[in-house]
């Protein structure tokens, strides 16, 4: 299928590594262009090598604001226009409620919710102009919370109400608004877990498929998760808004 993705632009969130570097490998190889943000260096580095001449890779914390506003202008001054959004910063952050600090779930909902709501708001006239979309990256949690789960899955559910919101409010004027929520998927920070426990990275990821009975019996590909979020962004899903959308084996227990 040809997602009709040529020189359009957009901008990826945390996407330097794992899911966001997927994806923005998967919009280059469909001659989109891409404008990607991260805090490390070597990362960006790395990503831009990958990439090409067709990405942009800016060096920028997105919870801070003027970080946020320069990576949006830069990609402006760049591209001229921006056809979709992908909110993919984030990082896991489970305890439990009780022994939990503020100063946990204010950073959380720095980086996940307000950083979300602030690029939507840096970006909606350059949206309404081209017809594009946000995409919002979540997961399953944001649906079914477990125990220990928290900040995470309380700022998961917030993305995923600012979703629906959204929808309502810039649908009229011709822009989407989608989340995919994701389960086990193949990632970064995973890389990193298996390196620091000293495990082999295949027997890593098939212990954590087994522990969590996943029922399609592995953990998702980050190029899987690249399919699904190229193909929310594309034309191709000019009628899908307003939708969480997961990808996760069938792990979740509600539809």
């Amino acid at each position: 299928m040809d997602l009709a993705l040529g020189e359009r632009a957009f901008l990826i969130t945390g996407g330097t590594d794992g899911l966001g570097l997927a994806l923005a490998r998967r919009l280059v190889s469909e001659g989109a262009r891409v404008a990607v943000c991260g805090r490390d260096a070597t990362r960006l580095a790395r990503a831009q090598e990958l990439l090409g001449a067709r990405a942009l890779c800016v060096e920028a914390d997105v919870t801070r604001i003027g970080d946020l506003e320069e990576f949006v202008a830069a990609a402006r001054d760049r591209f001229g226009r921006l056809d979709g959004v992908v909110n993919n910063a984030g990082r896991s952050a489970g305890s439990l409620v009780a022994s939990s600090s503020d100063d946990q779930w204010r950073e959380d909902y720095e980086l996940k919710v307000l950083a979300a709501l602030r690029m939507a708001r840096a970006t909606v006239d350059d949206l309404v102009a081209t017809g594009g979309s946000i995409l919002n990256v979540l997961a399953i949690m944001a649906r079914t919370p477990g125990v220990g789960s928290t900040p995470t899955s309380a700022s998961r559910a917030a993305g995923l109400a600012l979703t629906k919101a959204l929808a309502g409010e810039m649908g009229p004027r011709g822009v989407r608004v989608n989340a995919v929520l994701i389960g086990l998927i193949e990632s970064g920070q995973w890389v990193r877990r298996a390196h620091d426990a000293g495990v082999d990275l295949d027997t890593f990821y098939a212990n954590l498929a087994t522990s969590s009975s996943v029922p399609l019996g592995r953990v998702g590909r980050a190029e899987e998760f690249a399919d699904l979020a190229s193909f929310l962004l594309s034309a191709r899903a000019s009628y899908v808004t307003g939708v969480g959308v997961s990808l996760d084996g069938g792990l979740s227990p509600v539809i």
